[in-house]
């Protein structure tokens, strides 16, 4: 079976654009066969983006799992000054969020990485809706290794759900980090915010 969180390239293309309103903004957005999510933006990224645009961001960003590109291309266009890295396991994923970033006149870099296989940066926050599915051991990796590539003081935002594990994953990033905060909860939906301390 394919997942979108793998190389599934040879899944049929079957290209559909869509258009997602978010603070002031019409973002127009082409999915796939094989992306997540690829009929609607979901409500967990939507809240995540809602939670964000609150924020105090800094001047470089990743997206950490893009998928065709939600959350990086929406956080550029509220935050035009910062660098926007997004990467994907998911070439599909990958060439979609390129497509997505060209089509909305948002500079972003691109890239195919397995979790921070391919990411030398230094971050300033790393964001994710991090792909449920492929389980904790895929999850917490996630979220080991954005404590490596994180500046001192920057920040890890995670959207989870509650019945899919928010306060397990709350209490593994506060034993990586030393803290971990729920800033927002809506619909079950949880958005957990670490600080890189030292």
């Amino acid at each position: 079976m394919s997942h979108y969180f793998t190389d599934n390239r040879q899944l049929p293309q079957n290209r559909k654009e869509i258009s997602f309103r978010f603070s002031g903004f019409i973002i127009p957005l082409i999915t796939d066969n094989g992306v997540f999510c690829k009929s609607e933006v979901d409500f967990g990224s939507y809240v995540l983006l809602k939670t964000i645009k609150e924020e105090p961001l800094g001047d470089h960003i990743l997206d950490l799992g893009c998928g065709y590109g939600v959350i990086g291309v929406t956080v550029k266009k509220m935050f035009p000054d910062a660098e926007m890295l997004m990467v994907d396991v998911n070439p599909r994923a990958v060439e979609l969020a390129v497509l997505n970033a060209q089509k909305n006149s948002v500079e972003a870099e691109v890239r195919v990485s397995d979790i921070f296989g391919n990411v030398t940066e230094t971050l300033s926050d790393i964001l994710t809706n991090p792909p449920i599915r492929a389980g904790k051991k895929v999850i917490y990796a996630m979220f080991e290794q954005a404590y490596d590539h994180l500046r001192p003081q920057g920040h890890l935002y995670v959207v989870i759900r509650k019945q899919q594990g928010a306060l397990s994953a709350k209490a593994k990033i506060e034993e990586i980090f030393g803290n971990c905060e729920v800033i927002n909860k809506e619909k079950g939906y949880y958005i957990l915010k670490s600080t890189k301390t030292d």
